[in-house]
């Protein structure tokens, strides 16, 4: 069980050194825009709010295709088990194809989507002007940022996290710092430039994915040309989209495009729901769930592990190899639980004030502390099971666990506002921040349900049924 613990962690901590970055990233840009002055009828609250709406537009496209690195993963990683080196490169061209054709259609309908967008999002004239010069900037960066997904899937599936490592620290480092920059710029070092402000922001986000594609295009060209697209031409190349595993591509695709609406749905009811309660509650929300989804980021690096070895293992047919990675992947995730249970209780307040200087804003997150030492146990396990069951390509599991888990969201939401509508006027101040502990609540209630729905199954799912001759 040495090995097994051996093989977690060498591919475990090179996705957590990566995925610091990625909260590091949202954090930074929230910083950004809460650190920048204030002007006319703009506000530091409409500044951070005009982020967050611009970023789940963003989330709201992306987590739609969220089955590049999905699926791409948990097939590659049985492939590569198999020994299909074939295969893994079929893979990789299959996946980037269909990237790049569907980032194309999403530079096509890109106004069409925003103002669909904004008839179901409630927020002021301020912030819907702000995060629509953010979308129309960042969204010229749809074909890096759809075939990263892809990449970063096919090189988990290769049991070679470090160059999804290496990928994703381009990209959340060149974000960080040309975000920086642009919006603020630089006096220092005969250098004297005033930035563009908000504007800055997106446009340090397009920068760092086309420098990712470009790092993750050299790591392909350098370590893979040979031992794995050796002799693979353009008839190959063709091919690969035709074929069983195609259609299985697809099939399974299918069902991990159904999760990813049910994901959207959440996450993007999270902030539309926000945003009903006023510009202060949206921040602090945006803020909240940051602070809220730090330890998902550390959690992910041992769902990727998982997700690897549990498909390498099941391509090898290995079902003891399968329930020891399932049970020493969990005992790492739980780990991560509880230190971060400890983080939230003893710097909580510190953390915020990183991400705004603003009076009004940290006073509203500090009621809501008490729900970051409840999320970590349960979280962890929901994400450690996505992770173990995009390995074992049990996507029609993965895909109704999501329906039931935006299903309870919804109603317990509904539930809520129902009994505060009856008891708490809606023009007062009472009535906002109850609103935003029942949101939290609900998110709450979406894990428990993804988490036990999962744990109820995987015997049967994954390591019954993909041993069966």
């Amino acid at each position: 069980m040495k090995q097994i613990n051996r093989e977690i962690l060498k591919l475990a901590l090179p996705s957590i050194l990566a995925n610091i970055t990625v909260p590091i990233v949202g954090m930074a840009d929230i910083a950004v825009a809460g650190h920048l002055h204030s002007s006319g009828d703009i506000s530091v609250a409409a500044l951070i709010s005009g982020i967050a709406i611009g970023s789940m537009l963003f989330d709201l496209l992306y987590w739609n295709f969220a089955f590049l690195r999905i699926g791409t993963g948990g097939l590659t990683a049985q492939a590569y088990g198999r020994g299909d080196r074939k295969g893994c490169a079929d893979l990789l061209c299959r996946s980037t194809g269909m990237a790049l054709l569907l980032s194309m259609l999403l530079i096509a309908i890109q106004w069409i989507f925003v103002k669909a967008a904004f008839m179901a999002i409630d927020c002021t004239p301020e912030v819907q002007e702000l995060a629509s010069q953010y979308f129309f900037i960042r969204i010229w960066a749809a074909p890096a940022t759809m075939s990263l997904m892809a990449l970063k899937g096919w090189f988990i599936g290769m049991q070679d996290s470090v160059s999804s490592m290496s990928t994703d620290l381009v990209v959340n480092i060149v974000n960080i710092a040309a975000s920086i920059f642009l919006a603020l710029g630089l006096h220092a070092g005969g250098i004297d430039y005033d930035g563009i402000g908000f504007s800055g922001i997106a446009a340090g986000t397009v920068i760092a994915q086309y420098m990712g594609l470009a790092s993750a295009a050299g790591i392909i060209f350098f370590r893979y040309r040979k031992k794995t697209f050796a002799g693979y031409g353009a008839k190959d190349f063709i091919a690969s989209f035709n074929g069983q595993e195609t259609r299985r591509f697809f099939t399974m695709n299918t069902d991990l495009f159904i999760r990813s609406l049910c994901f959207m749905g959440i996450y993007m009811g999270f902030t539309i729901f926000s945003a009903h309660y006023g510009d202060l509650i949206l921040a602090t929300s945006s803020i909240m769930m940051k602070i809220l989804l730090l330890f998902s980021y550390f959690t992910d690096g041992f769902a990727y592990a998982g997700e690897a070895m549990t498909g390498k293992y099941i391509g090898m047919s290995s079902r003891q190899d399968v329930s020891a990675t399932i049970r020493y992947t969990f005992i790492w995730s739980m780990g991560i639980a509880l230190i971060f249970i400890i983080i939230y209780a003893t710097a909580g307040i510190p953390v915020i004030k990183v991400m705004t200087s603003d009076p009004d804003v940290i006073g509203t997150c500090r009621q809501y502390l008490p729900w970051l030492l409840l999320m970590p146990v349960i979280g962890c396990a929901a994400f450690t099971w996505d992770g173990i069951y995009v390995g074992a390509t049990a996507s029609r599991s993965i895909r109704d666990a999501m329906i039931f888990a935006a299903a309870g969201f919804l109603a317990s939401y509904a539930a809520g506002v129902m009994v505060l509508d009856r008891t708490v006027s809606p023009e007062t101040w009472e009535y906002s921040c109850a609103g935003l502990h029942i949101l939290l609540s609900a998110y709450f209630i979406h894990l428990i349900i993804r988490a036990v729905y999962l744990t109820m199954k995987y015997k049967r799912v994954v390591l019954d049924n993909p041993f069966r001759k």
